[in-house]
């Protein structure tokens, strides 16, 4: 793909959502991390349901340390997965204590060592909390990216993410990633993709397929009723 049709990409989905931003609702770096570890295999707007209780009662990493892992888990038990992310929170809280003063450390590397935090909790959270670009790539990133052929199909995340960084600018990256996730998760979606009013139709592999797939369906649908139509005009003639 050249530069020219990435540049294309990227001003497209800008310009259909402009103001794209995290949808976690968080204060400081530590309730970020805090949140996107939550939002595995979780939908942020689940997330932000417990959360808004959660951060009320636990503001600090001693919070969280404080109580029994059984009663933090019922803290977050409408989140999947809520007795593994308990322990990890617990943890992670922890080492923050012991290693860091209570504060989240601002260097991926440093991030990626805690329980829980992977490549895309660390990257939307040096993105957003300390202001250092970074592209994360969750499903709706990773969709995106290989329907518009930014990535290919049999591309692990890692390797989405390098493409990803490759082609579009450094300081476009943290943004970018806001307005992929929009782009994915209302327009561009798993199911039922907008692909008939889509601006990018002309240069997605997926959305082509599709349009195709559905006109077959269409024509399928059509014939059998001009020939039962025909053979009723004939068996009267």
């Amino acid at each position: 793909m050249n530069a020219t049709t990435v540049r294309h990409i990227l001003d497209t989905i800008a310009g259909m959502f402009p103001d794209a931003h995290c949808e976690l609702n968080h204060n400081n770096a530590f309730e970020l991390t805090i949140a996107v570890l939550l939002s595995a295999q979780c939908t942020d707007a689940t997330v932000n349901k417990v959360t808004a209780d959660l951060f009320q009662k636990y503001h600090t990493p001693q919070d969280y340390i404080s109580v029994p892992l059984e009663e933090l888990e019922q803290d977050i038990r409408r989140i999947g997965l809520y007795r593994n992310k308990a322990k990890h929170i617990q943890n992670l809280c922890q080492i923050l204590i012991e290693k860091y003063g209570g504060e989240v450390p601002g260097e991926h590397d440093l991030l990626v060592q805690l329980p829980g935090v992977g490549r895309k909790t660390a990257n939307v959270v040096v993105s957003n909390a300390f202001d250092v670009p970074a592209f994360a790539v969750d499903t709706h990133v990773e969709r995106v990216s290989k329907r518009l052929g930014l990535a290919n199909w049999k591309d692990n995340v890692t390797e989405v993410e390098n493409k990803l960084n490759k082609r579009v600018p450094r300081d476009e990256w943290t943004i970018s990633h806001h307005r992929f996730i929009f782009f994915g998760r209302y327009h561009c979606k798993a199911q039922n993709p907008a692909c008939q009013v889509c601006p990018l139709l002309d240069i997605c592999r997926e959305g082509k397929k599709r349009m195709k797939t559905s006109l077959v369906i269409k024509e399928k649908k059509v014939k059998p009723k001009i020939s039962k139509s025909v053979e009723k005009n004939n068996t009267t003639t």
